[in-house]
């Protein structure tokens, strides 16, 4: 703890003749070793506490500066050592300015009477109108978001959250702002009511109120040029520049909102992306993502979602206000100029292409085309199993993670195939079936939650999606037994039985978490009781389901082995499980073929169309090779080939030790 000092009648002389005023010199106090030559042009009022200056900062250009104020007024702000302030042309007042912080060339940095630097503010997420408001906070987890907007039926659960989250802003509520150590302000205008992280870069913006810039050594974040922001927090290692609104905003870790992007009453989580477009009441899950200047995403749930050129949606269905919303499940994605008219729910990794009038419900029916044709809404479901580019969005997401904060806030389960899409897929067959039955066999189309599914379509769909069922159960049981060694029937038994009560029911997708719901409702009930009283608590607990996903999904899969296939693997014979290790074995082959035919359209002769501009169909070739390589060489499609061999390797490894207990 730094011990202060009053200035000597001689230090007062000499700061004074290097043109420093204060009204009332004895509210100064200075540490051991302070120095005055670090101080020039200065002026000050109210408590003042300075400490020493002995470093240097290297500017870009290769230009040194030491640590020192100059060119400043300051009030009611305590400035540690090894700061350096230059060029102020109003005042910094009543700010703790960490050591090693740098400012240079701003307007005004203040903070004005109590703040709580935009923890506590209410966004309207979802519904324009108000009724799922989100309460934001420095360490608000898209978790934490999904329940406070998606559970308004607990209002006691509501209420509990709402007393945690004013507990913590009490804590952070202060008459003084903090930029906290190594941060950057630089070409600044007006900052008022900012709290700034550790070694974040503010850069030329606008104009920024109410809010908070998390920042670590680990993960820095940036606010750029032209950035005008309004009752925000934005998280660690977060990006938000080039001319970006923001207003009643919170934006998660390693998001990158810019290029002239807006957003008001929205919430953006890990790895999400705004750039050109517009969003308003928007809970944007991990992995949102929309580039383009035509795209407006309004009072809808999206996650691992990629939104095309002109993509937009409607929340005046009726003449009530904007009151409508609409969820867009994990992983879908809209293609240009397309349309939704909320409300709507929209499958898990879906494309939808074209315009929807009539509030399509396809939650039960993942991986599916939603086409538009002659104003029908066209369904085609399970068709998005077999697209390459499906396939490629998994694979890529993990390795776009830009979080690098040892402390992350959103826990986010990356699989394609999980007990939350495959509870779908089964329900989707039923669905499949009964409309089949219902409407009769030699049906031309069938009609489900306003959508057409054509005859072919329909057939198609429950193969697919029964392909996609045995794929992931068999998956589940090769990393079950990977890493095992049995000898004997009991001792292939015991490493397959559960290893946890919970999962055998309904799961969800909690904002980019696959849970069972079972648990969600134990997690909602601790803290109607109490017993998960704070903030930190309640991330530990995500924590905990985040951690036990594998457990719980294994006793999902010994439920749906047992009622889809009839397959109990502490009574079945070697033979039923050799069986299924074959269905599985051919689901995946077959799948894997299906993307590997989808890969070989992008080779084809019509999308060569505009290659070798100036020469020969050999030239059209050659050049085609030269931008974008052999078919067999693409990454994708030698991933494909291998995961091909790869899984009949595992396949044919796991039927010889299992023939061996015979």
């Amino acid at each position: 703890m730094n011990k202060y000092r009053s200035l000597s009648t001689e230090e007062i002389g000499l700061l004074e003749a290097r043109n420093c005023y204060c009204s009332d010199w004895s509210l100064v106090s200075v540490i051991d070793g302070f120095r005055i030559e670090s101080l020039r042009n200065v002026t000050f009022s109210g408590s003042i506490k300075i400490g020493q200056f002995n470093r240097s900062f290297t500017f870009p250009g290769g230009v040194e500066k030491k640590a020192g104020i100059s060119n400043a007024t300051l009030h009611n702000c305590i400035i540690e050592s090894d700061a350096y302030i230059n060029q102020v042309k109003n005042h910094i007042a009543n700010y703790h300015i960490h050591s090693n912080v740098v400012i240079e060339n701003v307007d005004s940095i203040i903070t004005e009477k109590q703040s709580c630097f935009g923890n506590g503010v209410p966004v309207s997420a979802l519904n324009e109108a108000g009724g799922r408001e989100i309460y934001i906070y420095n360490d608000l987890s898209a978790h934490t978001a999904y329940i406070m907007a998606m559970y308004r039926h607990e209002p006691a659960v509501i209420q509990q959250l709402q007393k945690m989250i004013n507990d913590y802003k009490a804590k952070i509520c202060s008459s003084m702002g903090t930029i906290q150590e190594g941060a950057q302000l630089i070409n600044c205008r007006t900052i008022i009511d900012i709290n700034i992280g550790k070694f974040a870069k503010v850069e030329g913006i606008y104009r920024l109120t109410n809010g908070t810039i998390n920042s670590s050594a680990e993960a820095p974040s940036y606010f750029g040029p032209g950035v005008i922001a309004e009752e925000f927090i934005a998280a660690s290692g977060s990006k938000v520049s080039d001319s970006a609104l923001l207003s009643k905003c919170f934006v998660g870790q390693g998001c990158e909102l810019g290029k002239h992007y807006s957003a008001e009453n929205s919430v953006f989580f890990a790895n999400s992306q705004g750039f050109h477009g517009e969003a308003c009441s928007v809970f944007a899950g991990p992995y949102t993502v929309t580039h383009h200047k035509s795209t407006l995403l309004i009072a809808g749930y999206f996650s691992f979602m990629n939104a095309g050129s002109g993509s937009n949606q409607s929340n005046h269905m009726y003449k009530l206000g904007p009151i409508h919303q609409g969820v867009v499940e994990r992983g879908s994605k809209t293609t240009s100029d397309s349309y939704l008219l909320w409300p709507a729910h929209i499958g898990a990794f879906s494309l939808v292409m074209g315009r929807h009038y009539r509030n399509p419900d396809t939650s039960q029916l993942p991986f599916s085309y939603l086409i538009e044709n002659k104003d029908e809404s066209i369904l085609a479901p399970g068709v998005n199993l077999r697209s390459v580019g499906t396939i490629r969005d998994a694979r890529k997401w993990p390795k776009r993670d830009k979080r690098t904060d040892t402390k992350l806030l959103d826990y986010i389960n990356f699989n394609l195939l999980s007990p939350f899409t495959i509870q779908k897929m089964i329900n989707g067959k039923k669905v499949l079936k009964a409309l089949r039955k219902s409407s009769g066999a030699t049906s031309d189309y069938y009609m489900y939650n306003s959508v057409k599914i054509e005859s072919g379509a329909l057939v198609r769909g429950i193969q697919l999606y029964n392909t996609g069922i045995i794929k992931f159960l068999g998956n589940a049981l090769i990393k079950k037994l990977e890493d095992v060694i049995f000898e004997s029937l009991s001792e292939l038994r015991q490493s397959l039985s559960k290893t946890s009560e919970c999962g055998i029911g309904e799961w969800i997708d909690m904002a980019g978490m696959l849970v069972p719901k079972e648990r969600v409702k134990t997690l909602l009930d601790d803290l109607q009781n109490g017993s998960v009283s704070n903030l930190e608590e309640l991330n530990g607990r995500y924590a905990l389901l985040h951690d036990n996903y594998f457990d719980y999904a294994w006793t999902w899969c010994l439920k749906v082995f047992k009622e889809e296939y009839d397959l109990d693997f502490q009574t079945a014979e070697i033979d039923q499980i050799l069986s299924f290790v074959d269905d599985w074995k051919k689901s995946v082959i077959d799948l894997d073929n299906m993307v590997y035919a989808d890969a070989h359209k992008e080779f084809t002769l019509n999308t060569q169309t505009g290659f070798g501009i100036d020469g020969t169909e050999e030239t059209r070739i050659q050049d085609f090779e030269q931008v974008r390589g052999e078919f067999e060489k693409h990454p994708s499609v030698q991933d494909i080939s291998n995961h091909i061999r790869v899984k009949s390797r595992l396949a044919e490894e796991l039927k010889e030790r299992l023939i061996l207990l015979k």
